[in-house]
C-alpha cells in the first residue's frame, strides 16, 4: 500500500494536485513590482518530477524572453491573485481549481486580460484517464483523490479563454473544452543544447567497440506497460545478439521480467536531467514504444528530441506525436505495435551502423532547426501578440476627478468596453485599482513599479506626463491628448511655462489627439502639428432636469473654479457679484482646490465635492456664472444646462465650441463687469429668453451625450 502511494505521487500524470517547489520567481523585490507581458501560474510539483515544469514553463519563458516579451512564474497555491494585474497574458499550467485560481481568473476577465491553460497530458477528463492501466492498482481513496484532481483541472480549463498544448491529438481534444488551442511543441533549452553538444564531444573521444546498447528512458512507472508490449521482441534480440545490452532509466519495475538476461540489463534510477544527455549519448539505439490509446496519442515527442540532440537514432511506435514528427527511414524508424515490426526494426539498426549514424545525424539537424527555444521563440511570441487584447496605458498626473481627468477616464471606459486592456499610470499612487462608472482599472504607480510590459499605445494626458511617454520604447504608438493650452496655466516667469510649451513642438515620434476644435486649430496654426479630434461628451443617464423659476424671493447663483488658478478668473465673477443686490441673490461657490478669498461674498462654500455629487449642486442652483478666459472645453456650463439651469459666461476658445450666445447661453464681454450684470438682469426679466435658453440648453446636452461620440473616440486610438 505504501509503495502504491509513493508511485501515485511520483508519476507525472498525478502532479495535478500537489505543491510547487522552489522554482517560482517573484516579481516583487523590496516592495518594487515589475509589469511584464506573460505570467505563468505553475500547478506542477517540481520536487517530484521537474521535467514537466521545465519544458512547459521554463522553456516557454526562454522562448518568449528571446523576443521582446518578458515573463514571470508563480506557484498556484501561494500567489496573490492581484498580481495578475501587472501582466497581459495569464497562463495556468496544470492548475487545479482553487480559490486563488478562481479570484485571479475573475479579475483577469474584469481587466480584459487573456487567460490560457497549458497542458501536456489528457488529465482533464475521466473519460481519458480511465484508459491508464496503472489507475486500476490504486485504492478507492487514492482513485477518488486522483479523480477530484482531474475534475478541478477541467474546471480551470473551462474558465480559460484558450489553451496551449504540445501535440495535434491534445489540441483536437482540448477544442471540446475551449474555443482556441495553440500547439507549441516541447523544445530543448539552450542549456540542454549546451550539455548535449558537450556530450557529443566526449562521445567522439571514446573508443568505439562492437557492443550495442539499446536505451529506454522512462519518465514514470506508467510506462511499464509500454515495455511489456514489446518485451518478446527484446527477448528475441537479447537471445540472438551477444553484444547487445539494454539500459532502462527511470521509474520502472521490470527486473523480474528479465531475470534470464540480468547480465545484459543495466538499470538506472531517475536522474537529474543535466546528466541525461551524456547518458543518452552512450547508447546506440533509443526506443520509444507506446500503447496506442487516446491518452498516449496525446503525449509529446520528447524521447525522440532528447536522443536526437546527441545524434542517437530512435525507434518509436507509429503513434501520436512520433507519427507526426518522425520521417520513417529519414529521422528515425516507426513501428506498428506488433512484435515482428519491432524485432525487424531493432535488428536493422543493430546490423547497420551507417543507418544508425544517418538517422541520428538527420534527426539532429531537424531538431537544431525546429527544437530550440531561441530559434522557435518568435512563433510563440506571434501567437501571444495575436490573442492578447489591445493594451493601452494612460499616464495621468492624478486620479482626482477634474474635467481633464474625467475625459481621460471616459475614453478609458469606452476602450475597456471594446475589450482593451487599460492601465492608468501615475507617478505616485497608493491604490492598485481605481473604479469609475462601473469600470475597474489597473493602476500602476511608478513609485513602486518598474514598467517592462509592451503597449500598443501609451498616452500623455498633461504636459507633465509627456516626457515619461516619449522615453518609453515598448510601445507601438505614442499619443499626446491635448486638452488645453497649458503654457498659460502659469503666470509669466514660471519655469513650467517653458516645460509645457516644449510639448507642443516635439521633434519626437508622437501623435497629437484632442477633444477641442480650438486646440486642433492652434496646434496646426502655431506648431504645424496635425491632430485627430473627437468631441467631448456628457453622461446624461443619471441627470434629471427641471425649469428654474427666476421670479422667486432669492435667485441662487453658482460660481465654479479654482481661486488660485489665474486663468479661471474667479475674482472677476465675485467682482460681478459685488454689484448685485445681496437681498435678491444667494451665492454658492464650488471649488476643489482654491478657498474663498477674504473679500468674496459667499453664502455657501462647497469644497472638494465628490464628482458624482457635482450634478446635485448644479440642480440646486439657478444660474452658473463663469469668467474663465482659458478653457479647452468647459464642462460646468454643459452640466448646468443638462439640469435645466441657465448659463452666463465669458466666451473663450474652448466653450465657444458648443455655447452659442442667446441660443443656449448668454455671453458677456470678458472684463466688462457691467455687461455681465446686464446679462443677469436681462435673463431674469425676459421669460421668452428663459424658455429659449432652457430648451436649447437641454437639446445641446442631449447632442453631447457620450454615446454619440463613441466611434469618433475609438478612431483616436486606431492602431
Amino acid at each position: 500500500m505504501r509503495y502504491n502511494i509513493i508511485c501515485f505521487i511520483k508519476f507525472h500524470i498525478f502532479i495535478i494536485v500537489f505543491y510547487v517547489g522552489d522554482f517560482t520567481k517573484k516579481t516583487e523585490f523590496n516592495g518594487i513590482y515589475t509589469t511584464k507581458d506573460v505570467l505563468f501560474i505553475n500547478g506542477c510539483n517540481v520536487n517530484i518530477l521537474p521535467h514537466p515544469f521545465r519544458y512547459r514553463i521554463q522553456h516557454q519563458m526562454e522562448q518568449l524572453n528571446s523576443t521582446f516579451l518578458e515573463c514571470d512564474v508563480y506557484d498556484y497555491k501561494t500567489f496573490d491573485p492581484n498580481i495578475i494585474r501587472n501582466y497581459r497574458i495569464i497562463i495556468f499550467y496544470r492548475c487545479p481549481w482553487n480559490y486563488r485560481v478562481n479570484q485571479s481568473i475573475a479579475l483577469a476577465k474584469e481587466l480584459n486580460k487573456k487567460v490560457l491553460f497549458d497542458i501536456d497530458d489528457l488529465v482533464i477528463d475521466k473519460k481519458y484517464t480511465k484508459l491508464i492501466p496503472y489507475l486500476k492498482t490504486l485504492s478507492t481513496k487514492e482513485k477518488e483523490l486522483y479523480d477530484d484532481g482531474v475534475r478541478k483541472m477541467q474546471l480551470t480549463l473551462l474558465n480559460c479563454d484558450g489553451a496551449i498544448t504540445t501535440t495535434k491529438t491534445l489540441a483536437n481534444e482540448l477544442k471540446n473544452y475551449v474555443p482556441e488551442v495553440y500547439i507549441n511543441h516541447n523544445v530543448a533549452s539552450e542549456e540542454m543544447w549546451s550539455l548535449s553538444e558537450y556530450a557529443l564531444i566526449k562521445k567522439r573521444n571514446k573508443n568505439n567497440d562492437n557492443n550495442i546498447t539499446i536505451g529506454y528512458f522512462s519518465g514514470s512507472i506508467t510506462h511499464n506497460a509500454d515495455i511489456e508490449m514489446i518485451k518478446p521482441a527484446l527477448f528475441k534480440i537479447l537471445k540472438e545478439y551477444d553484444n547487445v545490452n539494454l539500459l532502462f532509466l527511470g521509474e520502472l519495475t521490470l527486473q523480474n521480467n528479465f531475470t534470464n538476461y540480468t547480465n545484459k540489463i543495466i538499470n538506472k534510477k531517475f536522474t537529474d536531467w543535466r546528466q541525461l544527455p551524456e547518458i543518452i549519448s552512450n547508447v546506440d539505439i533509443n526506443i520509444a514504444p507506446i500503447e496506442d490509446t487516446i491518452f498516449n496519442q496525446a503525449k509529446s515527442e520528447n524521447k525522440w528530441v532528447e536522443a536526437s540532440l546527441v545524434k542517437v537514432p530512435t525507434i518509436a511506435s507509429n503513434v501520436g506525436a512520433f507519427k507526426d514528427v518522425i520521417i520513417h527511414n529519414e529521422t528515425g524508424l516507426l513501428c506498428n505495435n506488433n512484435i515482428n515490426d519491432w524485432y525487424i526494426s531493432l535488428k536493422t539498426l543493430i546490423d547497420n551502423k551507417e543507418l544508425r549514424k544517418y538517422l541520428g545525424e538527420n534527426a539532429y539537424k531537424v531538431c537544431k532547426k525546429k527544437y530550440n527555444t531561441i530559434y522557435s521563440g518568435r512563433k510563440l511570441a506571434n501567437y501571444i501578440y495575436k490573442i492578447a487584447n489591445k493594451h493601452i496605458g494612460f499616464f495621468l498626473p492624478s486620479l482626482k476627478i477634474s474635467g481633464g481627468i474625467y475625459v481621460v477616464l471616459k475614453h478609458a471606459c469606452i476602450l475597456k468596453d471594446e475589450g482593451w486592456d487599460v492601465d492608468l499610470i501615475l507617478k505616485y499612487e497608493k491604490n492598485i485599482f481605481f473604479e469609475f462608472q462601473g469600470h475597474k482599472f489597473n493602476v500602476i504607480s511608478l513609485q513602486n513599479n518598474v514598467m517592462s510590459s509592451q503597449y500598443d499605445i501609451i498616452v500623455a494626458t498633461l504636459y507633465s506626463t509627456f516626457f515619461s511617454v516619449i522615453v518609453y520604447y515598448k510601445a507601438k504608438k505614442h499619443l499626446y491628448l491635448v486638452q488645453n493650452y497649458e503654457t498659460d496655466f502659469f503666470t509669466y516667469g514660471h519655469n513650467f511655462r517653458s516645460i509645457a510649451e516644449k510639448t507642443y513642438s516635439s521633434p519626437f515620434d508622437i501623435e497629437y489627439i484632442t477633444i477641442s476644435k480650438w486646440c486642433e486649430h492652434w496646434l496646426l496654426r502655431k506648431y504645424n502639428q496635425k491632430s485627430k479630434y473627437a468631441p467631448n461628451g456628457i453622461d446624461l443617464i443619471n441627470i434629471t432636469s427641471y425649469k428654474r423659476d427666476l421670479n422667486k424671493y432669492k435667485i441662487r447663483i453658482l460660481i465654479e473654479g479654482d481661486s488660485n488658478s489665474h486663468y479661471k478668473n474667479v475674482d472677476e465673477s465675485f467682482k460681478i457679484i459685488e454689484k448685485l443686490d445681496k437681498y435678491k441673490f444667494e451665492i454658492w461657490y464650488m471649488s476643489y482646490n482654491g478657498k474663498p478669498k477674504g473679500w468674496y461674498k459667499v453664502d455657501k462654500f462647497l469644497n472638494k465635492v465628490p464628482y458624482h455629487n457635482v450634478t446635485n449642486i448644479y440642480k440646486q442652483c439657478d444660474i452658473l456664472l463663469k469668467s474663465s478666459w482659458l478653457e479647452s472645453f468647459s464642462y460646468p456650463p454643459l452640466e448646468m444646462m443638462a439640469t435645466g439651469g441657465y448659463v452666463i459666461v465669458a466666451p473663450n476658445g474652448g466653450n465657444k465650441e458648443y455655447l452659442k450666445n442667446e441660443i443656449n447661453c448668454l455671453f458677456y464681454k470678458l472684463g466688462d463687469i457691467n455687461d455681465a450684470i446686464n446679462a443677469i438682469n436681462r435673463l431674469i426679466n425676459d421669460k421668452n429668453l428663459q424658455n429659449k435658453l432652457y430648451q436649447n440648453g437641454l437639446d445641446t446636452a442631449k447632442q453631447r451625450d457620450w454615446k454619440n461620440f463613441k466611434n469618433q473616440i475609438l478612431s483616436l486610438y486606431d492602431i
